[in-house]
């Protein structure tokens, strides 16, 4: 299985970085409350300071969007999406052990974090690219969506849309569930200084996993001239099949 960005995805946002994580073994049963409450606390404390809508990793994003034609405070990229609902609600939301933890770290450090059950995806090749219009997307309600031509999406080989607007929202069809056993990660981030920040926030959440599934991450850091993520496709035993 193969993960990238289209070449014209870097060519019309050359401020893009990017990185990806691949492990398995990740199961339902894990205590990531502390690091979770540790990961949120940060976030909360730079709330305190400035309205997510101010910070340079979400201001990047809102000009990303803008520039895609899209209204920004009408879809907004995950990250913001997971600081709004934390300045409003004073919680984010509990859903699987390893996407608390990555939410949790996705505000933290402001970039939007996905996590996909990498047994949904169909291979070889999971790329973000702009959507022909025949993709089929399916939204955590179950209805299918067809992302407009010329989105930004990630698009599997299948012609199965796992995400619409680029970072705004995943599809329900890869969400992690308690029957996940392997997970493909990708952190992104637009900003100035997004490189760094991108390589901190796939080296944490590689440490967190190795702590609390004990399983030993894959990871790459993505470039225009390097930008393909290779990893094992082999489901593991007793996950659900597609």
């Amino acid at each position: 299985m193969r993960f990238r960005h289209a070449e014209a995805i870097w060519s019309e946002h050359p401020r893009l970085a990017a990185g990806a994580l691949h492990t398995t073994g990740v199961g339902p049963v894990a205590d990531t409350g502390p690091r979770v409450a540790e990961y949120t606390a940060r976030a909360r404390a730079r709330l305190d300071g400035a309205l997510e809508g101010r910070f340079p990793e979400v201001l990047a994003w809102r000009r990303v969007f803008a520039r895609m034609g899209l209204k920004p405070t009408q879809y907004r990229c995950a990250s913001e999406s997971l600081l709004r609902r934390l300045r409003k609600e004073g919680t984010l939301p509990r859903i699987h052990p390893v996407v608390d933890l990555c939410n949790a770290i996705s505000a933290a450090y402001a970039v939007p974090v996905a996590v996909l059950d990498a047994d949904r995806v169909t291979g070889p090749l999971l790329e973000v690219r702009h959507a022909r219009g025949d993709e089929e997307y399916t939204a955590f309600g179950g209805a299918t969506e067809h992302p407009a031509p010329g989105e930004v999406t990630y698009a599997d080989s299948a012609g199965r849309a796992h995400a619409r607007r680029w970072t705004h929202r995943q599809s329900g069809h890869s969400a992690v569930s308690e029957r996940t056993g392997r997970i493909l990660v990708v952190a992104e981030a637009v900003h100035d200084g997004g490189a760094d920040t991108v390589a901190e926030v796939l080296e944490t959440i590689a440490r967190e996993l190795t702590a609390h599934w004990r399983t030993t991450p894959a990871t790459a850091l993505l470039t225009a001239t390097a930008r393909e993520f290779a990893f094992a496709d082999e489901p593991l035993s007793g996950t659900r099949a597609p």
